[in-house]
């Protein structure tokens, strides 16, 4: 095992205690805290969040636009990999930092808007970045290893643990998805769709008040791009590095 290679088994060793470790007394006040902003949030704003998110996810987990030009990048090594990673996280991190400033900008209206576009951005990240580590996302169980990411970079404390550890042992998660034809019949698309409003609910309703929303937007969703690239780096590791250890070169 390479230098670099035993850096990245250590990091990955420190960020799965991180992931594990049990809900935090803050995270309980915060629960408390976003089911009482759910409830002040107008009908509306929560009809339109659920729609955007269940369409958009179900959409890229079958659309061509996501799929057919998508081609896993030709074999590297580790460091390679996690370099390429690394530039799609600046990149990204940049573009929806602008597109929430101009969201953030324009009040109430606009700042609905960001709520698909800033999730047609993670899920187009989330699929560049399957490529650079060689995953190739024409196969289903690739787009469902892309959406347990999503779930787990934006879940609660409370149902981390569970998620990880389909992460973790995704050979034995792939005995048991459904066939193909099927596979989007087994999604809690509500226990999905809630997850991820209660994360970004608080802070995307700040990014509504006139003459701060910029500020807030392009903060907000760098930090969100920020969030989602660290998972989905560790989470791609991961499988990078226990098909070395089945190759016996780590």
């Amino acid at each position: 095992m390479g230098r670099y290679e035993t850096e990245i088994v250590a990091e990955l060793d420190r960020w799965e205690r991180e992931m594990r470790k049990e809900p935090s007394l803050w995270d309980r006040s915060s629960k408390k805290l976003q089911n009482r902003i759910n409830s002040m949030l107008p009908e509306k704003v929560h009809v339109m969040i659920t729609k955007s998110i269940k369409s958009m996810v179900h959409g890229t987990l079958i659309g061509s636009e996501y799929i057919s030009k998508k081609q896993p990048l030709a074999p590297r090594s580790l460091r390679e990999s996690d370099e390429a990673a690394d530039s799609l996280i600046v990149s990204y991190r940049r573009t929806a930092a602008v597109e929430g400033a101009g969201t953030g900008a324009g009040g109430f209206l606009l700042g609905l808007a960001d709520f698909p576009i800033l999730l047609g951005i993670k899920m187009k990240f989330l699929f560049d970045t399957a490529g650079a580590y060689g995953f190739d996302v024409k196969d289903y169980r690739e787009r469902l290893y892309i959406l347990y990411i999503f779930q787990l970079a934006y879940c609660s404390p409370f149902k981390r643990k569970e998620l990880l550890e389909r992460i973790l042992n995704w050979e034995d998660t792939i005995g048991d998805l459904p066939a193909e034809q099927q596979y989007l019949q087994g999604i809690d698309w509500q226990t999905l769709q809630q997850d991820y409003r209660d994360h970004i609910d608080l802070v995307k309703m700040l990014q509504m008040v006139p003459g701060f929303g910029a500020v807030v937007g392009a903060f907000a969703n760098y930090r969100f791009i920020d969030e989602l690239g660290k998972t989905a780096k560790n989470c791609f590791r991961l499988r990078t590095v226990n098909d070395l250890k089945q190759k016996g070169w780590l």
